[in-house]
């Protein structure tokens, strides 16, 4: 790793804290890692990428407890190039270099890696994106290799999303594949996100000090020369202008211009045209010709020309930069909150321990101290405390939680100190997944900014095409005045305004929206919100609180026995409603509908006031069924089969039950369907007052119960819905409870389109009914049980579902408990596309307008750089509106 000439006598004593070398003193301080809270130093860029690696999987504690150092990493990347050179864009090699096979490593890939089987998607951090030419480039380089499914790049995070077969490729080998075309991909973690956007802010920042330096020392050698008439100014003064400008020149086009020669070079070597080229012709160009009349002594020059172009195009791309970022810190901010390490207590419920995060399992006891933000979904074991989660939901005021309570990992405990359970993973809770969806709708483009990019390629090339034809023109009309007309046409184009129109307002919209409380989903989900004609609403935790409530319990009579299914047990005379709620609960573990949480709430407070109350005679019957006197056993259902939007059957205690609609119910009997007979469903049952919700218990002989539910209308419904109506939406509502119920709502919001009794299969027949009409459709629903609805609508919302996102088929999630966000929605999704149209209008526009002017020899290359520079700021600062100012959010 370290040559001969780095012996320890060379050496400054520092020894390398990852394989013990010592490192040479022109090194000292090169590669540095924080390890522990301390800048540790590295001997190479080996040894720091897989001490980066080491502390981001969250093993930091490996240095701590190792016995002494690591052996040294076996190929340094800086020897990397024969090995990565590959100009032929071909599959990926087959074995990639060591450090990037570090990444292969399940214990590294625990913290960034989802698994399904074979199948993984991970983040990446990519350095060096700068166009939608570079955002195509990655994206074909991607799905050029062997086993890749999905490969998803978006230039305004500076992220990759890949999908991929372990079987057939190692996600170093995709790496490695990146690596070889210029760019350095690494599994994305925040801290270095954070020390990319330093890195890049330092260095964008020293380059444009550089150019604007030296393009105010050419102005001031190239002011004697405008400003003079011929003959003023000696030859001896105008050469040593010359001259002194050419030395100020230099380091511009050698530092400060470096970026846009490697952003060409990429392209080149990867066979496409990309936003660099045309700028890297005009540089070269002008520069040329500038040096060669220098040379020469005759002709003119364009030094201030080079240096202005070079300083406005690097403070375009730093202000472009800026804006980017500030748009990925919402997304960032997610995953920022999980905290690296966690307090683990033991099974004793005394001995703690502190852990990793990502060692935290479902059903781990561990503690949150005042202030520290909670590392998974868990449950309250233990303590009272409030909740900070407006990172999660945009709420700002902290809200209580107590014993039994849910919380959400990411959230920030404000109150006193809790022990909790965790329910999930790190990988799996709320917070991450929030973050991964909000990074792949990052990375997926809409149609509209995927045609601006090929748009963009093709104007390129016909650029190139139009210069050279311009020249050669003017070559014919005025041979001095055609290299200049050919650089003024080459610089004032702005391909980049056209490719960045649409990223740099979707990029800036959704991190507003997360801030809000709503992550958007699907990356055309904003376009699709502006353009709805019709909104349709389920009701069940949609326009009601989605927290109902258990009003009575309605036991029916015995089936007759001939209809007793033989070898079965005796139905009992009838079930008392403690009896009822006792199994139904046990029946909806684990169902995450309102509902059923509602019924497991019932039975809960049944069985407490039954602890502290004598016993009824009348509960205890010696008649009745043994599975249902026993309805406390704490045996769950099996052979759950569960119909989205109608019920679900188990098997409990031997015997088969249905729970759900009357419709489900009546539906419903094997022994006796040969024979026609169906279970007799007493209509009478379905009346009780005051219920808007219905659920039947029912088992192979016949219904047993029902137990009627009362749930609240949101109080921002009534205003959500007139408001949307106003604003010229056709507003639905569709439900799958009673006819009745869904009408009297349905009134009592003044809506005309309206409809019950509609299981899914009847919502989708709804849904496809006004598409076929023409009409737009946005459905706003829970996320969960109407998938097919929500997949067909034209765009889809879930309401209030942060700790189901794994499961949602939504365009759109609500993090909040709030309808009224789904205003503020529909108002930043028409803003957005307002901005996305001003800024795809304003580069035609501009296009349409300055390249022929530059082509007919009214734009000097000074001003061409300026238009240019101008173009692209315009279309980044009218982006950056849509992110809301500190205290606006």
């Amino acid at each position: 790793m370290n040559s001969a000439a780095d012996t320890p006598s060379a050496a400054t004593g520092l020894r390398c804290y990852h394989c013990g070398q010592a490192i040479a003193e022109r090194d000292a301080g090169r590669w540095l890692v924080r390890i522990d809270g301390e800048q540790r130093p590295m001997c190479c860029t080996g040894c720091q990428t897989v001490a980066q690696t080491i502390v981001a999987a969250g093993f930091e504690r490996y240095y701590r407890q190792r016995s002494g150092a690591s052996s040294t990493v076996d190929i340094d990347p800086a020897e990397l190039g024969p090995a990565l050179r590959d100009t032929t864009g071909g599959a990926a090699a087959p074995s990639a270099p060591a450090p990037l096979r570090l990444y292969d490593e399940p214990e590294v890939q625990q913290r960034f890696v989802r698994r399904d089987g074979e199948h993984c998607e991970a983040t990446l951090l990519v350095d060096g994106m700068h166009c939608g030419a570079c955002v195509w480039l990655l994206e074909q380089r991607l799905l050029a290799q062997p086993g890749v499914e999905a490969a998803q790049v978006n230039l305004s995070t500076g992220r990759a999303t890949v999908r991929w077969n372990t079987s057939k490729v190692a996600l170093s080998a995709l790496l490695a594949a990146l690596l070889r075309i210029g760019y350095r991909a690494r599994p994305f973690d925040v801290r270095q996100r954070e020390d990319q956007i330093r890195r890049t802010s330092r260095q964008l920042l020293q380059r444009l000090f550089v150019a604007g330096l030296g393009m105010m020392q050419v102005m001031m050698y190239a002011a004697p020369a405008w400003f003079s008439t011929p003959g003023d100014l000696e030859p001896e003064w105008a050469s040593l202008m010359r001259w002194a400008s050419l030395l100020l020149t230099l380091p511009v086009m050698l530092y400060s211009a470096t970026p846009f020669f490697a952003g060409a070079w990429r392209d080149l070597r990867a066979r496409t045209v990309g936003m660099d080229v045309p700028v890297v012709i005009g540089l070269v160009a002008a520069f040329t010709a500038s040096l060669w009349a220098t040379l020469s002594g005759h002709g003119e020059v364009y030094f201030d020309s080079v240096t202005m172009f070079v300083f406005l195009l690097l403070g375009a791309r730093y202000l472009e930069w800026t804006m980017r970022s500030r748009a990925s810190r919402a997304v960032d901010a997610m995953a920022a909150a999980l905290p690296d390490a966690v307090t683990l207590v033991a099974a004793d419920g005394v001995s703690t321990e502190r852990v990793p995060a990502t060692r935290l399992a479902a059903g781990d006891l561990f503690r949150a101290a005042v202030g520290e933000r909670i590392a998974v979904d868990a449950r309250i074991v233990a303590g009272a405390t409030a909740i900070d989660q407006s990172l999660l939901t945009g709420e700002s005021a902290p809200v209580p939680r107590r014993t039994g309570d849910e919380v959400l990992g990411g959230a920030i405990n404000a109150g006193n100190p809790v022990l909790l359970r965790a329910l999930r993973p790190a990988q799996d809770s709320a917070i991450s997944t929030i973050e991964r969806l909000a990074g792949r709708a990052a990375a997926d483009r809409p149609r509209l900014a995927g045609l601006a990019d090929h748009v963009a390629r093709v104007f390129v090339a016909a650029l190139l095409v139009l210069a050279a034809g311009v020249w050669l023109t003017w070559l014919a009309i005025d041979a001095q005045r055609a290299l200049p007309v050919a650089i003024a046409v080459l610089v004032v184009s702005c391909p980049c305004a056209l490719s960045m129109a649409t990223p740099a307002a979707l990029a800036a919209a959704s991190g507003a929206a997360l801030r809000r409380g709503a992550l958007i989903v699907r990356g055309d989900a904003l376009e699709a919100l502006a353009t709805c004609t019709d909104v349709v609403f389920d009701k069940t935790g949609t326009l009601t609180r989605g927290q109902p409530r258990v009003v009575a319990v309605h036991a029916l009579a015995a089936q007759p026995a001939a209809a007793h299914v033989a070898g079965g047990s005796a139905p009992p005379a009838k079930l008392s409603a403690q009896q009822v709620l006792q199994l139904a609960a046990r029946l909806e573990q684990g169902q995450a509908h309102p509902l059923a949480e509602a019924i497991r709430q019932a039975s809960a407070e049944h069985d407490e006031a039954r602890g502290s109350a004598p016993a009824d005679s009348a509960q205890t019957d010696s008649q009745a069924d043994a599975s249902h006197r026993d309805g406390n056993a704490d045996a769950g259902p099996t052979d759950i089969a569960s119909t989205p939007g109608l019920g679900l059957e188990a098997t409990l205690d031997g015997r088969r039950y249905r729970l759900g609609a009357a419709s489900f119910i009546s539906d419903w009997s094997p022994a006796h369907r040969a024979a026609g007979q169906g279970v007799a469903i007493d209509k009478a049952a379905d009346s009780e007052a005051g219920a808007d919700s219905h659920v039947w218990l029912a088992d192979e002989i016949g219904p047993l119960a029902v137990i009627h539910l009362r749930d609240v209308l949101r109080d921002e419904a009534r205003q959500v819905v007139a408001e949307l109506a106003t604003q010229g939406l056709r507003v639905h509502l569709v439900s799958g409870d009673r006819v009745a119920t869904v009408g009297r709502m349905a009134a009592e919001l003044g809506l005309a389109d309206w409809q019950g009794g509609a299981e899914p299969a009847r919502k989708l027949a709804y849904i496809e009914s006004l598409q076929r009409a023409g009409r737009r459709v946005m459905m706003v629903g829970d996320g969960i049980n109407d998938a097919p609805v929500l997949a067909a609508a034209d765009v889809s919302v879930a309401v209030g579902h942060a700790t189901a996102l794994a499961r949602t088929s939504a365009s759109v999630v609500l993090l909040g408990d709030s309808l009224t966000e789904l205003l503020r929605l529909r108002r930043l999704a028409g803003q957005t596309r307002r901005i996305v149209r001003q800024n795809l209008g304003w580069a035609m526009l501009y296009n349409t307008i300055a390249i022929p002017a530059a082509a007919v020899g009214w734009v000097p290359p000074w001003l061409a750089a300026l238009g240019m520079s101008a173009s692209s700021l315009f279309v980044v600062a009218n982006a950056l509106r849509l992110i809301p100012r500190r205290g606006k959010a």
